[in-house]
């Protein structure tokens, strides 16, 4: 792919409509490579929308994505995958009758990797994620915060990962299992140079990983920059306090 500097993604003024609602209204963001970005918002704002738009899920109605300079949207969603972005969903996605080693084995076999070097890559991933001791364990067994975890670190295990987009990763888990989901990330980040986009209701959270962050309300982009700088910014207090 071409490299463009250090811009990965932009979201060009993109709109997307659901019959009359607009639920993404003229939305542009520029991500860079390297960063962890947040994006918050209000429930309703619009944000798994822009994230489906940018994976593939959803069609844009107007607008455009560019990754590495290359116009995505319209790009089916198993393409986009292969080119190097990862998501992950709200209720957490895995082969329930499958072992949780089974699980990790498939983005690698799908990518043609050889049985030995996924096997190694899964159990290197399942030990750091604390794991392996239920690596023989139909993920159907595992707890909701145990699934969300495997989803995640499942995701790890391509290749070729620019970019991970992780919808509400932590709602709903123990907090050992969002410790452990947040060293992934910073670690994956710092090693890998893996690229994320984090969407969250969890501001603490939020303020501590994230560099910059995004605000969404009713589908409008209504602020960006730091937690500091978007949490004084009128728009945004009115957003979350219903003013």
């Amino acid at each position: 792919m071409d490299d463009q500097g250090n811009q990965l993604l932009e979201v060009k003024n993109v709109v997307k409509m659901f019959g009359g609602l607009r639920a993404n209204d003229n939305v542009s963001i520029q991500i860079e490579k390297g960063e962890i970005r947040g994006l918050i918002g209000p429930n309703g704002s619009g944000k798994t929308t822009l994230i489906n738009l940018i994976t593939g899920i959803y069609d844009v109605t107007e607008g455009s994505i560019y990754y590495y300079g290359k116009r995505i949207d319209g790009v089916k969603a198993n393409v986009i995958a292969s080119m190097g972005i990862m998501r992950t969903f709200q209720v957490a996605r895995v082969f329930r009758d499958m072992t949780v080693l089974e699980n990790m084995l498939i983005p690698a076999f799908t990518q043609g990797q050889s049985g030995s070097e996924a096997k190694t890559r899964a159990e290197e991933l399942l030990d750091f994620a604390l794991l392996t001791r239920l690596k023989d364990k139909q993920a159907k067994s595992l707890s909701g915060g145990q699934n969300m975890l495997l989803q995640i670190v499942r995701g790890f295990m391509h290749k070729d990962l620019k970019l991970y987009v992780m919808d509400e990763p932590f709602a709903g888990v123990h907090q050992s299992i969002k410790g452990i989901i947040i060293e992934s990330i910073k670690m994956m980040n710092q090693e890998k140079g893996v690229t994320f986009l984090v969407v969250s209701h969890e501001m603490s959270t939020v303020r501590t990983l994230c560099n910059k962050i995004t605000v969404l309300c009713k589908g409008e982009r209504i602020a960006e920059g730091t937690m500091e700088e978007v949490a004084n910014v009128p728009e945004v207090i009115d957003a979350y306090l219903g003013g």
